[in-house]
């Protein structure tokens, strides 16, 4: 949440914003955007357990964000609605053209995008990328000039990009994520493999702030 503070800091959010935080997990983006800014706040997350945990945690704080059910490759929410979408770590695990063009049908026009996504230093090698994607099930594996690339395909304007402090590691520290008193062995096994690919991949996978506007 540290860095996410950092990023929104620097937008022009207000109780009249309206804010679509796409796949929004348990909700602690949108739950944060709704209470320091008391804005607009919609979450959509494909993956129903998360969806679910997610509107909890809104009833237990009373707070009034929709949380939706759906990809944001087909997002189910009309054109122009939103002044500023976020995306923290969603859009390597989609079709990224989809997501992009569907991100920019929803924004109203001088909206903000702002994303912290995967990104790439260099290229791996292909049987170390095919293990990487199949491992986490990524569909985007792109390098800096990818994203940006595909950005200004998608009709975006003033363009920037911030590369953090925080490493990779650093950045995957949840600190709401809590282990259950007892772990399926197989379940242990990929939590234990996720760490060693962290660290075996540090510097080579990495992440950046990606933010821009439509005209």
């Amino acid at each position: 949440m540290n860095l996410t503070r950092e990023i929104l800091a620097t937008e022009e959010i207000n109780n009249t914003s309206h804010i679509l935080d796409v796949g929004c997990g348990t909700g602690q983006t949108a739950a944060f955007l709704a209470t320091h800014y008391k804005a607009n706040v919609t979450g959509l997350d494909i993956n129903p357990i998360m969806v679910e945990k997610a509107q909890y945690r809104m009833e237990q704080d009373q707070l009034g964000v929709e949380i939706i059910q759906g990809s944001i490759e087909k997002c189910p929410i009309e054109n122009e609605k939103f002044d500023l979408i976020i995306s923290e770590s969603v859009l390597a695990f989609v079709n990224a053209t989809s997501a992009m063009d569907e991100i920019f049908r929803l924004l109203k026009k001088g909206g903000r995008f702002i994303a912290n996504e995967l990104t790439i230093n260099h290229e791996l090698d292909a049987p170390d990328k095919e293990e990487i994607k199949k491992f986490y099930g990524f569909d985007s594996f792109l390098a800096e000039e990818e994203w940006l690339s595909l950005l200004e395909k998608t009709g975006f304007k003033n363009i920037y990009v911030h590369k953090p402090q925080y490493s990779l590691q650093e950045n995957n520290t949840i600190t709401e994520f809590r282990y259950s008193d007892s772990i399926e062995p197989k379940l242990f096994m990929v939590m234990m493999q996720h760490f060693i690919n962290m660290y075996e991949y540090d510097g080579t996978i990495d992440y950046r702030i990606y933010s821009c506007t439509k005209e």
